[in-house]
Formats: C-alpha cells, sequence, structure tokens
C-alpha cells in the first residue's frame, strides 16, 4: 500500500536566507556569477518541492529522533535541513557537508 502524502506549506527561517546569502557570495566570488546563479537556482528549486516531497528525503542522521521530524536534502556539498511538523515543512539551514556534527545539530534550536 502506498502511504499517501499531503501537501504542506514551506516556511524558510531567517538562517536559512542568511545562508543562501552567503553561500551565493562564496559561489560568486570562487566560480563566478553563471554559477553562483545556476547553484542558488538549484537550492531554491529543491525548496520549492518540499511541500509535496518532503517526505521521500532521508531523516538527517545528525539529529535522529524517533519520528524522524528533521530530514536533510544533499545539494553538492551542502545539507539543506528542514524539520516536518503537523501544520507544515520548516526549512531551519542550508550548511556546508563538512560541518561540525554540533554545529549541524545548533540547527535544531532555530526557531521559525
Amino acid at each position: 500500500m502506498v502511504e499517501r502524502v499531503f501537501e504542506k506549506p514551506v516556511k524558510v527561517s531567517l538562517k536559512y536566507e542568511r545562508s543562501l546569502d552567503e553561500i551565493f557570495c562564496y559561489s560568486f566570488e570562487t566560480f563566478g556569477e553563471v554559477q553562483a546563479v545556476r547553484y542558488r537556482q538549484k537550492i531554491m528549486n529543491a525548496v520549492e518541492t518540499l511541500s509535496i516531497y518532503y517526505s521521500s528525503y532521508p531523516p538527517c542522521r545528525h539529529i535522529p529522533t524517533k519520528t524522524h521530524k528533521y530530514r536533510n536534502i544533499i545539494l553538492d556539498a551542502h545539507l539543506l535541513i528542514y524539520r516536518v511538523t503537523n501544520e507544515r515543512i520548516e526549512v531551519l539551514d542550508i550548511v556546508h557537508q563538512a560541518s561540525s556534527i554540533s554545529k549541524i545539530q545548533k540547527v535544531r534550536s532555530i526557531r521559525l
């Protein structure tokens, strides 16, 4: 039997927006405008599809819970971390994959 997934609204945190800006600036300086715009668009597209496909991504292994409410999307060199609640999807932050586990775990304290 296939589990029916209901569409939920997506809300992003200020921390996510700041991180997205920082990633864009770094990408722009390092790889140029075309690559920076392309990577930012890839991240934003992932966020836009979360309203329907939020359950398709794996639980975040760095933030284990019984309900698997913390999940992540792997995007090239970054992890997009989000929380699934009864009412909505909360995009918490986007962190570099090489970040320390303690830095990743701090994401759970982000409130929207």
